[in-house]
């Protein structure tokens, strides 16, 4: 699903609040962040320009500026809706765009040595809210072979992110956006991600969820219901045996109020999880309503 962002106050938008809002939450990996430009092109990645930079920033902490979105760390690229958003890049920034984003990224890089490879309003950014920035572009053009040649240059005074180091924070970082600030507990240091495209996730040796790249979230499985259950979060509660695929929500006792539509939540009855699936309503409405569809069950015990 497109996000269209055509004007300034998209930057209002619930989609780009609800993430700013979570970027507050991330941290990067690393000595140190290199900040670059967004792109037409969806995910980033998929882009010439982003082709390119990736050729010379691969193992170290990226982190693109844009707007209405502000920052988007690498590792979250797939994650909707930073995946699907459209809007026209031209370069200018308003105040606005400029203090939503800046402050964002002043708040996300913190202590860490930051290397800028940026132009134009995303360069405004930088130089506004940066401290101790080192700008690598050369005549305006982040793509040009002088300016990637200056970007590796500086590079190489720093250590790349160790691979596992690199899929843990991806790892964590979709899960705390995806399920709240404790959300990173969800994935623990033994964690493991199998498969190219679609991930299936392991911790110790049982699936617990399977990461859909084509909206860059987790699908829960009962083990990892039971670890979302253990830190708290997105719990349903029923007084009744769950027999078929859907919830209702009459049937529901007590759900997390900060459940909206469209969450991964955790069933769970006499403190035992039961099922896991995908919110209808609101947990709000779960327990209000007299009628309706709360959950539809994904996975649950038979």
């Amino acid at each position: 699903m497109k996000v269209i962002c055509s004007s300034e106050e998209s930057l209002y938008r619930p989609e780009a609040y609800r993430w700013r809002e979570r970027m507050k939450w991330m941290k990067p990996a690393g000595e140190v962040v290199v900040v670059l430009p967004c792109s037409m092109k969806k995910p980033y990645s998929n882009s010439q320009s982003h082709q390119k930079f990736r050729r010379v920033t691969k193992g170290y902490q990226e982190v693109i500026v844009t707007s209405p979105f502000g920052i988007c760390p690498r590792e979250m690229e797939n994650t909707f809706p930073i995946q699907s958003y459209d809007v026209s890049v031209s370069g200018d920034w308003s105040f606005e765009e400029k203090k939503l984003a800046g402050e964002l990224l002043q708040e996300y890089i913190g202590e860490k040595a930051v290397v800028a490879n940026v132009s134009g309003g995303y360069e405004e950014v930088c130089r506004e809210y940066l401290d101790d920035c080192v700008y690598t572009t050369v005549d305006g053009r982040p793509t040009s072979n002088d300016s990637l040649y200056n970007l590796r240059m500086e590079l190489k005074k720093y250590n790349k992110v160790k691979g596992r180091q690199r899929t843990l924070n991806e790892l964590q970082g979709i899960a705390k956006y995806q399920f709240g600030l404790d959300g990173d507990k969800f994935i623990s240091d033994d964690t493991m991600a199998k498969g190219m495209y679609h991930r299936r996730i392991f911790t110790k040796s049982k699936q617990i969820a399977l990461l859909n790249r084509d909206t860059g979230f987790y699908s829960l499985r009962l083990f990892g219901g039971e670890i979302l259950k253990d830190i708290g979060i997105n719990i349903v509660e029923i007084d009744f045996d769950l027999k078929t695929n859907t919830l209702f929500a009459p049937g529901v006792i007590k759900a997390d109020n900060q459940i909206i539509p469209n969450d991964e939540v955790v069933v769970v009855r006499n403190d035992e999880v039961v099922g896991v699936g995908k919110a209808v309503l609101t947990g709000e409405e779960m327990e209000n309503m007299g009628n309706g569809v709360a959950v539809r069950i994904k996975d649950r015990k038979k």
